[in-house]
């Protein structure tokens, strides 16, 4: 049978709208490619409503986060909400987690083929960050419907800018998360596709559908969704570490040797 998109759009969303975010009628259901598909047309209802679309985020690039989740090549999702250091999340979010990460925001586009250098040229500016999840669905029972639900994508939290040309080697930043006062990881940006950059270059190809590295996209040539990376969009470029969970009273901190420092926390 022919995949039908709009239906299965429109019943993945009825199942968000009623807090159903892993529907057993769509378990084993769609392929990697279907599901970004139904993820993008979930984002266009949301923009529909009213949110607004700030950026995007490319998960699954280290390799403790990989063997985590059993799924060896990244994926993207899209962002939707961002919040300053020190936010508190409420303690009702859905099974929360945290995961240190470098955003960047954009000075102006990039185009599938851009290479590394053209990616650093974009760049404005650099922020230690923090992205929150919640694992709404099992991640490792189906890849392809967690990534229809966004890659369990909640918000990001941001410290402060630092502009581009002010940066040190990405690869080399090393990051340090303590959670309640106890270091729980720390890891280097190499651990991010070899160096944090390498995660946009692989978004720029794959949001357009020309995938720019093989090695780490071992699907090959995938169809276009429709998408740029545009000027001021946030782009998060994947997390140093393993998912680190959260429960209600959490505080988590992390430091990015000369970057800077990002914080949140849970309500209790």
């Amino acid at each position: 049978m022919a995949f039908d998109e709009a239906a299965a759009i429109d019943s993945l969303w009825s199942a968000h709208v009623r807090g159903e975010f892993f529907p057993d009628a769509w378990i084993d259901r769609l392929t990697i490619d279907q599901a970004y598909r139904v993820q993008l047309g979930i984002l266009a209802r949301r923009t529909a409503a009213g949110a607004r679309q700030i950026g995007w985020k490319v998960a699954l690039t280290s390799k403790p986060t990989q063997e985590q989740f059993n799924f060896h090549e990244p994926a993207f999702g899209h962002v939707l909400e961002q919040f300053p250091s020190g936010h508190q999340f409420p303690a009702d979010m859905i099974r929360p987690g945290c995961e240190p990460e470098i955003c960047v925001r954009l000075a102006r586009p990039i185009e599938a083929g851009a290479d590394a250098d053209a990616v650093r040229a974009a760049i404005e500016v650099c922020y230690p960050a923090l992205e929150i999840v919640e694992l709404r669905c099992d991640l490792r029972r189906d890849m392809a419907l967690a990534l229809a639900d966004n890659v369990a994508q909640k918000a990001v939290v941001l410290g402060a800018p630092v502009r581009m040309g002010d940066m040190p080697d990405l690869a080399g930043i090393e990051t340090r998360v303590r959670v309640n006062g106890v270091e729980l990881a720390t890891r280097l940006g190499a651990a991010v596709l070899g160096h944090p950059l390498n995660a946009i270059v692989w978004l720029a190809g794959k949001v357009l559908g020309h995938p720019l590295n093989a090695i780490v996209w071992l699907a090959g040539k995938l169809p276009a969704y429709g998408q740029v990376l545009k000027a001021g969009d946030l782009i998060m470029t994947g997390s140093f570490t393993r998912m680190l969970t959260l429960a209600a009273g959490d505080q988590v901190h992390a430091t990015f040797a000369g970057l800077g420092a990002v914080e949140a926390s849970v309500a209790g």
